[in-house]
């Protein structure tokens, strides 16, 4: 290991109690999404200490932040991502409290060892992942648009990175029939619950004939009130996923032609209503290497290959602007879900607290690599440049990095 990055792992290591006493906090206070004010101001207090200096209430949301540290003039802009929001009654079931300790290690360790070299370090707090996607707003008003690149850390049942995540939309199909008793005169009535049936009898049809990357899945959240009784309303609930933005668009739109179809068929009225939308990841290998080489020198633990099966994250959005990737640090055993009491227990535990550390390494140790070797963020950047020329957009729609 070189020199530097031994002095970088000491000092992260001497930060231990600083960054375990951040995750505990978090873990211990936990807030839904926007409503993150107890983590804001611990994570930005501890920054403040550390001459970060700190913007609260960025992109118009009261729990998004900002905290720089700026070496010099010029030089790599590093972003790392945050996220500390917390589930409904079960608290810390996806290990978010883990993520702002991390880059606050990260974040302080890299910048003590900066020396004469420019460059700036830059923890962005991205709240509400878990519900309305801070991501998304803050992308769509350029709030990662300065940055070199951006990385994030998340936990995991492994040590890996993302090779892909999926493209999601979301959707609501509200079908309204008639009433009527369903024993005495069923033929007056509409069944608006046949639409919703005849929609999962078509999108199960639909689903034969897409590509294997595609999956479509729903729940029926609202079917009538008593079985004597015609359905006048109907709801269900759909999630369409696919590897990429393109292709989804056109799986919608004949999702959505099953749904006009079985709303025709059935004689009743549907109406659409659009939830989340969330981009596929813009994969950039050469950084995902970086990260993976740092987190076999930091010592996570069951590190793997790319993850190949995987579902979506807003975080995905910000790698259509600059090159990103998050690294996923093991601290639950293999096969153990989140947003289970298995994450909770582990979030706020031993393993959690190695997991920090590791993590912190990890990331701090591609901070370094990125700002130390101009040929290695060249590299970086042409890859991801490379990738969105790929893209079946728009030109205009495209950014790239210098």
């Amino acid at each position: 290991m070189k020199e530097v990055k031994k002095d970088l792992f000491d000092r992260i290591d001497s930060l231990r109690d600083v960054l375990i006493d951040v995750s505990d906090y978090i873990y211990s206070n936990p807030e839904l999404g926007n409503l993150e004010y107890k983590a804001v101001e611990k994570i930005t207090n501890t920054l403040k200490k550390y001459n970060f200096e700190i913007e609260k209430g960025i992109a118009g949301l009261d729990t998004a932040f900002k905290a720089t540290y700026q070496n010099g003039t010029g030089g790599p802009v590093i972003g790392l991502l945050c996220e500390y929001d917390a589930l409904k009654e079960l608290g810390h079931g996806c290990g978010h409290n883990l993520q702002s300790a991390s880059v606050i290690g990260a974040a302080i360790a890299v910048s003590r060892l900066l020396g004469e070299k420019p460059a700036t370090i830059q923890i962005i707090g991205t709240p509400a992942e878990e519900s309305t996607s801070g991501k998304i707003p803050m992308t769509k008003k350029g709030y990662f648009d300065h940055l070199d690149v951006a990385l994030m850390m998340h936990g995991g049942d492994r040590t890996t990175v993302d090779g892909k995540c999926l493209a999601v939309d979301n959707f609501e199909f509200e079908f309204i029939g008639k009433e009527s008793h369903a024993a005495v005169a069923p033929e007056q009535g509409v069944s608006a619950l046949d639409g919703v049936l005849m929609t999962f009898n078509g999108m199960e049809y639909l689903r034969e004939h897409v590509r294997s990357d595609v999956r479509i899945h729903g729940i029926i959240t609202e079917g009538g009130m008593a079985p004597n009784i015609v359905p006048k309303r109907a709801v269900a609930k759909f999630s369409i996923r696919a590897a990429d933005r393109h292709y989804l668009d056109k799986v919608v739109e004949r999702a959505i032609n099953v749904v006009k179809g079985a709303a025709l068929a059935t004689g009743t009225q549907v109406n659409v209503h659009i939830g989340k939308s969330l981009e596929s990841k813009l994969n950039v290998q050469s950084l995902n290497d970086v990260l993976l080489s740092n987190a076999d020198l930091s010592g996570a633990k069951n590190i793997t290959p790319p993850r190949e099966k995987t579902g979506s994250t807003d975080f995905s959005i910000v790698t259509h602007r600059v090159p990103g990737s998050c690294i996923r640090i093991a601290f639950v055993p293999y096969g153990t879900s989140n947003h289970t009491e298995e994450w909770v227990k582990a979030s706020k535990s031993k393993d959690g607290d190695e997991a920090i550390i590791a993590a912190a390494k990890t990331l701090g140790g591609t901070c370094l690599d990125l700002i130390t070797s101009p040929d290695l963020l060249q590299k970086v950047k042409d890859e991801f440049n490379r990738a969105k020329r790929q893209l079946p957009l728009d030109n205009e729609k495209l950014s790239s990095v210098n």
